[in-house]
């Protein structure tokens, strides 16, 4: 299966969920955990999920716009540190 249609599998069993671990995501799509971690931090870096503390949850439009803003927009005066928004420190 190609890497795009096993993020596609993925994201969408999150998505179904409100939230899920990386064991019931391998079950539930009949995937090896190793593709599943692949698949994951693929997502993860599309900004398209979040893990905290063994949990997977999908990310709302709004978060994942928020986000993609924080990452690439240098002049906003904010950014996230661990899931908390926090003012951008000033570079002198």
């Amino acid at each position: 299966m190609k890497e795009a249609d096993m993020d596609w599998l993925v994201y969408h069993i999150i998505a179904q969920e409100s939230s899920i671990i990386a064991k019931g995501l391998a079950e539930k799509s009949g995937l090896t955990e190793a593709e599943i971690t692949g698949s994951l931090n693929r997502l993860e870096r599309s900004l398209l999920i979040d893990r905290k503390d063994g949990t997977i949850k999908a990310l709302s439009v709004g978060e994942a716009l928020i986000k993609c803003q924080a990452k690439y927009d240098n002049s906003l005066p904010y950014t996230f540190e661990d899931g908390v928004i926090k003012a951008r420190k000033k570079e002198p």
